[in-house]
This record gives structure tokens, sequence and C-alpha cells, in this order.
């Protein structure tokens, strides 16, 4: 196995880096403080073309896979920026995956892009209060009615819906009483429409982190979305949505490697610096190892991840690789960003040294878009082959 990183990859991840310094992390301290979100960021992507990094060229993208996306995620996590950067374009990156694969020729050509160009913002309307991560579950209904359906509803944690445009919306055509047992993830259609807000109401949720990145509930009453925005088969979204599952944990164990790294040479650089007793802390044993073994963890997330990212390119079954770097690379995320908290001491605490940032963003790929205890049970299921536990 060659575990050289190609010229390609290495121009990519140089580029993303020079973009990135532009945005220091008093900028990213700034946007945690105001909450406003960072259009400044958001533009320079765009107008260097990393928004349409896996979008098709004919399409306006790039037209590359999901390891040079992972490079550009975790450049930008590793930047400073951390989850605020990434979540500000993360739907631009891989959301309208979807539409590439299963949308028609003319639908290709209106709505991607745009998206790649980042002249719009969408967001993601899946979760809903009383379903959680039990998809299938979703009674967002969608009634047709000639060339339109109407839609009633509730959503929750939908990010970027303050300022979106338009959502990518999985609502339900069949309602759940009408299907059979095993039969529950039929009858969910996806649209990507105009998010009309005289027709659904956007409530923001004020939450632990990554303040400049609004998270929303959302309520629908009667919103109309014409028959050309549905995407693929009426009663066939569930499958559409699960082709994007995988590159998006890809993406979020890219991204937790690059905070975890960033957190790392954070606490790194501070041990060398900081001196106690006559000494640098880092000479202390007591510093070291637990740091040196964040980089080991660090370095082993980011191998599962690249084998994820390289099987799905390859159009091979990565959803267990997926899985797994997810799982794991949030985890070594995060035990990085709790050590360098640590290594700060009483500093650690104090926001000018951005360490706690980290911290409160890093736990946002160890809870979404799945639960750690779900990927076990993914894992023991599907390769372990144990009997199903819910």
């Amino acid at each position: 196995m060659n575990f050289e990183p190609s010229d390609e990859h290495l121009s990519i991840r140089q580029a993303v880096d020079a973009l990135c310094a532009r945005f220091p992390e008093s900028y990213w301290l700034d946007r945690d403080a105001d909450g406003a979100f960072p259009e400044d960021f958001y533009r320079a992507m765009a107008e260097a073309g990393w928004l349409g990094t896996a979008i098709p060229e004919t399409h306006g993208g790039a037209g590359l896979g999901v390891q040079e996306a992972a490079i550009v995620m975790q450049a930008v996590a590793e930047s400073g920026a951390c989850l605020s950067g990434c979540s500000s374009i993360h739907i631009n990156i891989f959301g309208l995956l979807p539409v590439a694969v299963f949308g028609t020729e003319e639908q290709k050509q209106r709505m991607l892009p745009p998206i790649a160009q980042g002249k719009v913002k969408t967001c993601f309307g899946v979760t809903e209060p009383n379903a959680g991560l039990n998809t299938t579950q979703l009674k967002t209904r969608a009634v047709r009615r000639g060339d339109k359906y109407v839609v009633h509803g509730q959503k929750v944690w939908i990010s970027t819906a303050q300022v979106a445009e338009k959502i990518l919306l999985l609502a339900r055509t069949t309602p759940l009483e009408e299907l059979g047992p095993g039969q529950h993830s039929q009858g969910l259609t996806l649209f990507y429409t105009d998010l009309d807000r005289s027709r659904v109401d956007v409530k923001l949720i004020e939450k632990m982190g990554r303040k400049c990145v609004d998270s929303n509930e959302l309520f629908i009453d009667g919103l109309e979305i014409p028959v050309e925005d549905r995407i693929g088969e009426e009663g066939k979204g569930f499958k559409y949505i699960l082709h994007g599952m995988n590159p998006e944990r890809v993406l979020l164990a890219a991204e937790a490697i690059g905070v975890g790294r960033a957190a790392l040479n954070k606490a790194a650089g501070y041990a060398r610096e900081r001196v106690v007793f006559g000494r640098p802390i880092g000479q202390n044993q007591g510093i070291q190892h637990p740091l040196a073994k964040n980089w080991v963890e660090l370095e082993a997330a980011q191998l599962l991840m690249q084998q994820a990212a390289w099987l799905y390119d390859n159009g091979r079954e990565c959803g267990a690789q997926a899985n797994a770097a997810k799982y794991f690379a949030a985890e070594a995320g995060f035990r990085a960003c709790e050590r360098a908290i640590l290594t700060h001491g009483g500093m650690g605490y104090a926001k000018e040294f951005h360490v706690e940032r980290y911290l409160r963003e890093i736990m946002i790929p160890r809870i979404a878009p799945v639960s750690q205890e779900l990927i076990l049970s993914h894992i023991a299921e599907r390769v372990l082959g144990m009997p199903k536990s819910y």
C-alpha cells in the first residue's frame, strides 16, 4: 500500500491552508461571540471553487471525490475554524449528492451550479422531534394536489435555516398506518425546494457551541412544493438519503481529526513554552505521554477515515468503515481537545486560548448525525452477525 499523498492531494491541502490563513482564530473567536454567519469565509471558499468539490464538472463543480472533500474539510477544521467553519460549507460539499445521483438532467442543471458557486445557501430537513434517529418514523406529511405537494409538519436541529434560501426536505407521502410491518422506510419522498418563510416558521435553538452556524426548529404549515422539485420517484426518498450518509460520516471523521490536531498542536506548543518550577511543563512525562497518546489515536483515525473514503470513491461497500471512522475520529478528537484544556491548566478555561471552544465544538461529531451507540450496534449487527438489538 502506498501512503504517500498524491501531488493533487498535496496541492489541495496547501491551497485550502492558504485560504484559511486569511481567517485567523481571532475571526472565529469573534464569530463564536457574536453568532454572525461567517459570510466572508463562505464567499472565499465559493470563489476558490471549494464548495463544488464533489459536484460533477458538468454541473459546475470540480468533479472530485470524497477523498478530496475530506482533505478540504480537515484543513478547514485544523486551521482553528473547527466545526464553525466546516458546518458553514458542509451541505454545499456533500448535501446535494442525492440530486447529483438521482435527479433529472434538468434538476441537476438548475440545482447544482448555484450550490457549487455559493450563490444560494441550503439546509437539510430530515430530523423530527418525535423520531430522533429513527428516520423511518418521520411524520411530516406531503400531500399531492395536482402539480404540487402541500407539506405540514415539524423538523428539528436544522442547521443554517436562518440564512438558507433552499431546503432538502424528506417528507412522508404515504402515511405510516397504510404501510405494513417492515415497510416504514417506504413512502418517504425527497424534495429540493424554496424555503418559503411565509409557510415555514424558523425558531433558533440556543446551543453549547458553533454559535455562528445556527440550529433550528422548523414548523411547516402548508408549504407548497412544485412536482418538478421532487427528487426521483415518490416514496423512495429514504433510499436516496442513504446514498449520502456514508460520505457524510467520512467528512465528519475528517473534521473531527482536524479539530483534534488543532487542539494537540495548541497543547504541545503551550507545553514547550510554559515554565513552572524552573522547567517547561512539556519536559514532564505526565504532560508528554497523554499528548503522545493523542497523536497515536489521531493517526489511527486518519488511516481509518482514508480507507473509508477510498472505498466509497472506488464503488466499494464502505458502511462499516465509514461508521467506524466517524466513531473513532470523534472519540480521538474529543480526547485531544480535553487533554489540550488540561495541559493549559486554568488558561484552558479562558476563551482567548481557544481550546475551550474546540472542546465545545468537538461534541458535535460525537452526537451527530448518528450516535456512537447506534454505530456500535450497526457494526455488531452488520459485521459481527449479531441479532438486532432495537
